[in-house]
């Protein structure tokens, strides 16, 4: 009573329950008993008794009577007792009274409360709608472009059906011409009279027959086969759509023409590539929570540890994170400032539990992670109180700040601390779920489903069939990351020149290999190179990977393709089956590429560093022997040692040892942040000292600097450089490291934690988190962990990987290696054994994690336990959870290695899910044993094996049909599978039965414009695009195209929910920072963001203030004042105000032309916006010069032979046939059809584009014999694109040059669901 949550009822309530402030139950009467003594009901039963018994009373008795004194003395008493007995009665009812006059109040009160909660949703529901129905306009506007498009196709066939039937009527008429001339002569070879043409009207029509006979001379060549003719179909077009539409522009920069491509891109990858705009703590896959508390709440927090801290575990386990707890005793305040405040910064949650004082050794804590807080992470205040006692100024002081600040939720307090510890928990759990991992709308879809599947539909969605690893992506981009975090380059400027030589070199071009010594930084090269290219070409696609430890997973070469692949098809906007054999995979990985670099507009580049870590790299990565595709490039990193034989011809990039320059200015960098100052003998030592190739790599001399600015303040820089001195190698170094942290411990026990920690971090796959830490050495605190992580991180030992604990450098690894495991294998056998306990026991408490699965069968296959490794592999869980997560190679090799071929592997699958069903009973048990089955279906369906996969779907199919409901959605997910086995089988009349069912389950279970309802339509659509039934096909398209048009602007990123919220408050703050470039960037950014959104007018604001601050802080003739005038050039034509826009573009032209390169590709974008507008605007003779100057620009900037040449003679060309100049254009059409043939081939989509415009240009000259060889080319070209990519495609250009949308039809959020968790 009294809070807001109390004036919500709960669902499936019928009434309103009004708590009871003394106790009681909602609703229910409490009764006061009222004490009444027994002597008093004695006095009043023996009063009742004497009055009864004389009928006179006392009158008249006598006083010297026993009676009559006894009488007279109840009398008394009973007189005094009712006296008593009605003061009780009356304080009782003004309590009573008291009481309700307290509950009217209260009822108030929570009327009140319920009427501003009321007008707060009134007022959520109209913003809501507002926004609903400005994107329902927006849409609205793509699906009449979209239905344009189909009408237009759909005459183009109707006339194509009209032209067949008059060409055959032709060929009737021809032939009856041949007849009649035939016997005409045979009648004049008779001699018979045959009357003049002219004076018969029957032969008119001879005279009209061989007129039409000469003009069809065209139709019946042979050439036309099926297709439409080109005049007949130019004039068709014509005529409704007017001849600015005849010839086929085909230069659109990206998804929309309007805007700047820079910016486009940048904003593009602002959402697939959010990675460095992220703290590490945001992209953690940790969810931890520092505890800040005082002696007096420690009760609490020990209750709350110990109770509910494994409820949190287990919560975020479900959802593939990792919950590690950190709290600090008060007495360890002062050591370990650095240590708390790192572990602040890690933080996802810190909760700071008060009640009376606050000690001032706490006070930095708490201004650090509430007052500071940059990114706004969540922030938690418990706020014990007790009656009559006030907190301290300084809790009062702090509290006040941190409510003015909003930065922070509040637990007021009063009562025991089981419950405060308990409401502790539930405020902890709802952040989790709500601002943390941004899953409450997931989880309640999952609720009202009762499905627990249904967070694996939008993986599905996007990529059919194809799983992804959230996992695998996000350890990619938190490597990326930490290889891009370090402030120094070492001189990368030569090698950036080299990198950026390749990239423009023309193709074909082999690999480019970067060599070096281990250490020699080439991981820190490639990624600041790869920020450079994201920076400077936005429109260059970058795929990189980043290879870890040669065992681990990222080391696996048929994930490394199969994400190389996954990321190409994201890129591309293209969904298709993929294959999930190993085999397959990589030999079908260069046709892919092939196949998804032609849908590329612009270059790709691939970068795989540490290749020769992969396993059997040169048999698993032959694809790069091959010819690459035009527009690919690959850069790929190699220890100078390990190379292939093979690849050591390619053109070489070789990291040359640094020069003391470098040297000096590193070790200068590391001192100078910690405020070490180091004297001119020692620098020489140094300088001396770092002159061998081992010892003047960037890996030694980074660690190096680290030594010396570690110990700097507190100890002789003389004898530490000494020490190095001694040390020639990074490994020596590591090992000196490692000894000077022991030295730093207290006690020999925390020196043997130390090893336990780096030895079982070294025997793992892929590391091991914190919380597995603390699971598998109870006698580790929290404190103890983080102190010692604190070292190891700050000196370069371990870093995070994905949650888990890695190894930075191999070197360390060799390190510990030769530290703690000189006796071998049996020390590291001894320590995998106690990984393998800890994860069996996981798994005989039934916690199968992704841990577990990915752990415990690569240490059996470690120690060759076969039998071990086989009963792993027949836990149904870890395999469905290998395969759901993609591991699809991993698991085969298991069996592999376990001697099993694939039909054997299968039995014993099937023969498991026998015996577990013997013992499934209940509901729930039967639920779990369909989904086994499915995904032992589906296993078996990419295997190839069809037959053997038909059973278990259906036995999933039967079981959810009887534990559930004939049409629950699990049902219709099983018919899905089931009929994919059956299109892959060919037996496409069962398929297509079993897809309507699924589709009618689908749509009364979750309505007609339900993303799985679209997923059943295009299932259906594939299967009749097989069957050749492209009508059917495009109707069912169209209608799941819509379904997905509007369900994009409801659905927010999977993974990536709470990350895109973060970003946009960060965005937000900054704008209202002071005037500098990096604040006026980040206002374009948003203006761009905006303007994708399509809400033009707050676009307008803040791209109006990112000109405003460039101008004041840059001047206004910097090239960025022209990136904004551009952008507002490009909003105001999409608003139509077409003479503000000119202007604008006209200022932005001017300042390019003065501020940069004549073949600047910014430069290049401006001319192209700015003659597009002056030929919408009807200003052709303007446009002329800009069309011109931007075939100039790109003939410098990319050579005469480049595509993106031939793309801006297409333009010019097209401008030239609106002006009526054929002659002009027709040389243009040619030179431009032969780069395209030169560097695509002749069967590229740009080729049959130009065929097509160059079809039209020939008709309208009057050759109609070529323009039906061209446009029967044109044609051919697409049905080759239709086959190739397999069902009809949506292409990015139409052939009228209108753009299509790629915005409405896949938003780019959709692809962070699983690789930002």
């Amino acid at each position: 009573m009294g809070t807001a949550s109390s004036l919500v009822s709960p669902a499936g309530a019928v009434g309103e329950v009004i708590e009871d402030t003394y106790g009681g139950g909602g609703g229910e009467a409490c009764e006061i008993p009222v004490e009444v003594k027994p002597k008093a009901r004695l006095l009043r039963g023996s009063l009742r008794r004497v009055g009864g018994s004389r009928p006179g009373g006392l009158i008249g008795a006598s006083f010297k009577s026993t009676a009559s004194v006894q009488e007279l003395e109840c009398v008394a008493e009973y007189e005094r007792l009712r006296k008593e007995y009605e003061i009780f009665r009356v304080s009782k009812n003004n309590e009573v009274a008291s009481m309700v006059k307290k509950e009217a109040k209260l009822d108030r009160e929570n009327k009140r409360l319920r009427a501003e909660l009321q007008a707060l949703q009134k007022t959520y529901q109209k913003i809501l709608r507002e926004k609903e129905s400005a994107l329902e306009a927006k849409y609205q506007a793509m699906e009449r472009a979209a239905t344009f498009e189909h009408d237009r196709d759909k005459v183009k066939r109707q006339f194509k059906i009209f032209r067949e039937t008059k060409e055959n009527e032709i060929q009737d008429l021809l032939r009856a011409k041949r007849e009649l001339e035939a016997k005409l002569q045979r009648l004049q070879a008779q001699g018979i009279q045959v009357f003049d043409p002219e004076e018969s009207d029957s032969d008119d029509n001879c005279t009209d027959v061989t007129a039409t006979g000469a003009q069809s001379e065209y139709w019946n060549g042979g050439v036309l086969g099926s297709e439409p003719s080109m005049g007949s179909m130019m004039q068709l077009q014509q005529s409704f759509r007017g001849p600015e539409f005849a010839h086929s522009s085909i230069d659109v920069e990206g998804p929309f023409a309007n805007i700047n491509r820079d910016d486009w891109d940048a904003a593009v990858a602002s959402l697939l590539q959010v990675t460095p705009l992220f703290s590490h703590s945001l992209w953690s896959n940790t969810v931890r929570c520092y505890i800040i508390s005082t002696d007096e709440t420690q009760p609490e927090v020990t209750i709350f540890i110990r109770n509910y801290s494994p409820k949190l575990q287990r919560v975020c386990e479900t959802m593939g994170y990792f919950f590690q707890v950190v709290n600090f005793s008060t007495e360890n305040e002062r050591p370990l400032q650095d240590v708390r405040r790192w572990e602040i910064e890690k933080s996802s949650l810190v909760i700071l539990l008060l009640h009376l004082t606050l000690p001032s050794c706490l006070l930095e804590d708490c201004e650090e992670a509430f007052l500071k807080n940059p990114e706004e992470k969540p922030r938690l205040i418990y706020h014990r109180r007790e009656d009559g006692r006030v907190s301290s100024v300084s809790v009062q002081q702090l509290i006040e700040q941190i409510s003015c600040m909003n930065k922070a939720k509040m637990i007021d307090h009063v009562g025991g601390v089981e419950e405060g510890a308990y409401e502790i928990y539930n405020c902890v759990e709802k952040i989790i779920k709500q601002d943390i991992l941004g899953c409450e709308f997931t989880d309640l879809e999952g609720k009202d489903l009762g499905s627990k599947e249904d967070s694996t539909a939008p993986e599905e969605e996007v990529f059919g069939d194809v799983l992804w690893d959230a996992h695998d992506e996000q350890e990619q981009m938190e490597a990326f990351q930490q290889a891009s975090n370090s402030t120094c380059e070492l001189g990368f400027e030569k090698y950036f020149e080299r990198l950026n030589d390749l990239v423009a070199a023309p193709a074909p071009i082999p690999p480019l290999l970067v060599s070096g010594g281990p250490g020699s930084g080439k991981s820190l090269l490639l990624s600041k190179w790869i920020q450079l290219q994201q920076k400077h070409s936005p429109n260059t696609l970058i795929l990189y990977h980043f290879v870890g430890r040669s065992m681990s997973t990222s080391s696996e070469s048929a994930l490394i393709i199969k994400r190389l692949t996954l990321k190409l098809m994201q890129h591309s906007w293209l969904v298709s089956p993929l294959t999930f054999d190993p085999a397959k995979l990589l030999e079908e990985f260069p046709h892919w590429l092939e196949k998804l670099s032609a849908r590329h507009q612009g270059s790709i580049i691939i970068i795989i560093d540490s290749i020769d870590q992969i396993q059997q790299a040169e048999k698993h990565m032959k694809w790069l022997i091959d010819p690459l595709p035009v527009n690919v490039r690959v850069i790929v990193s190699v220890n100078v040692e390990t190379c292939p034989q093979a690849w050591r011809l390619w053109p070489t990039l070789h990291l040359d040892p640094l020069n003391s320059k470098d040297v000096k200015s590193l070790i200068s960098a590391e001192c100078n942040s910690a405020n070490v100052k180091l004297t001119k003998e020692q620098e020489k030592k140094l300088e001396r000292h770092c002159r061998s190739a081992t010892t003047c790599n960037a890996l030694y001399v980074t660690l190096l600097g680290k030594i010396i600015a570690c110990v700097g303040n507190t100890g002789d820089i003389d004898e530490i450089l000494q020490q190095c001195c001694q040390c020639q190698d990074t490994v020596s170094l590591y090992r000196l490291v490692l000894r000077s942290i022991q030295e730093s411990l207290q006690s020999d026990k925390e020196k043997g934690l130390l090893r336990e920690i780096l030895c079982v971090i070294g025997v793992s796959h892929n590391g091991v988190s914190e919380s597995e830490l603390m699971e598998l050495y109870p006698e580790l605190t929290s404190a103890v962990l983080a102190s010692l992580l604190h070292s190891l991180h700050k000196m370069r030992l371990l870093t995070y990987g994905c949650g888990l604990l890695k190894f930075q450098h191999l070197q360390a690894w060799e390190m510990v290696k030769l530290e703690y495991m000189e006796a071998g294998e049996n020390v590291i056998s001894a320590y995998r054994q106690k990984l393998v306990e800890y994860f069996t026991m996981q798994l005989s408490q039934d916690r199968v994690t992704w841990r577990s699965a990915d752990e415990l069968p690569w240490l059996f296959q470690q120690q060759g336990d076969k039998q071990k490794l086989h009963k792993c592999l027949l836990n149904l869980f870890v395999s469905q959870n290998l395969y759901k997560r993609g591991h699809f190679a991993e698991l085969l090799s298991y069996w592999q290695l376990v001697g099993k071929d694939k039909s054997s592997m299968a039995a014993e699958y099937f023969d498991s899910l026998k015996e577990y069903e013997k013992s499934s009973e209940g509901e729930e048990s039967m639920i779990c044993l369909s989904d086994l089955y499915e995904t032992l279906g589906r296993f078996l369906k990419d295997l190839g094996l069809l037959s053997q996969a038909v059973a278990p779907l259906q036995r999933s199919l039967e079981i959810r049909e009887t534990a559930l409901d004939p049409d629950h959605p699990r049902v219709a997910q099983s018919l899905h599978q089931l009929a994919g086995v059956y299109v892959q089988w060919k037996k496409f009349g069962n398929a297509e039965q079993l897809y309507k069912q699924a589709l009618e389950i689908s749509e009364n279970a979750y309505g007609a414009e339900h993303p799985q309802v679209a997923r059943e339509l295009d299932a259906l659509a594939t299967l009749y695009q097989k069957q050749n039934k492209y009508e059917q096909a495009e109707q069912l398209r169209k209608k799941s195209f819509k379904i997905r048009q509007k369900a994009a602007r409801q659905k927010g990123s999977l993974c990536g929910f709470a990350l895109l919220r973060q970003r946009a408050l960060q965005l937000e703050e900054l704008t209202l920072g002071k005037d500098t470039p990096d604040n006026a960037r980040t206002l374009n950014e948003l203006g761009v963001l905006y303007y994708l959104q399509n809400n033009l007018e707050t676009a307008e604001l803040f791209l109006k203030r990112s000109l405003e601050m460039r101008e004041r802080v840059l001047g206004s003739n910097h090239p960025d004042c022209a990136q904004s005038l551009n952008n507002l050039a490009a909003l105001y034509n999409e608003k139509k105000h077409y003479d503000k826009a000119e202007e604008l573009y006209e200022k932005a032209l001017d300042i390019r032309k003065r501020a940069l390169a004549p073949d600047h590709p910014s430069l290049a974008y401006t001319v192209k916006h700015l003659a597009v507008l002056y030929k919408k605007m009807g200003k052709l003779d303007k446009a002329v010069p800009l069309y011109e100057l931007a075939v100039e620009i790109r003939q410098k900037s990319f050579g005469p032979k480049h595509p993106s040449v031939a793309t801006a003679l297409v333009n010019l060309a097209v401008l030239y046939c609106q002006m009526k100049k054929q002659i002009e254009a027709l040389p243009l059409y040619e030179r431009a059809l032969k780069i395209y043939e030169d560097s695509f081939g002749q069967m590229h989509p740009r080729v049959g584009e130009t065929l097509k415009n160059l079809a039209v240009l020939s008709y309208e000259r009057g050759d109609f014999e070529k323009a039906a060889e061209l446009y029967k080319r044109a044609m051919e070209i697409k049905e080759a694109e239709t086959l190739l990519i397999g069902g009809k495609a949506t292409s990015r250009h139409s052939s009228s040059g209108d753009t299509f949308s790629l915005k409405s039809a896949l938003s780019p959020n959709a692809f962070l669901e699983h690789g930002q968790r």
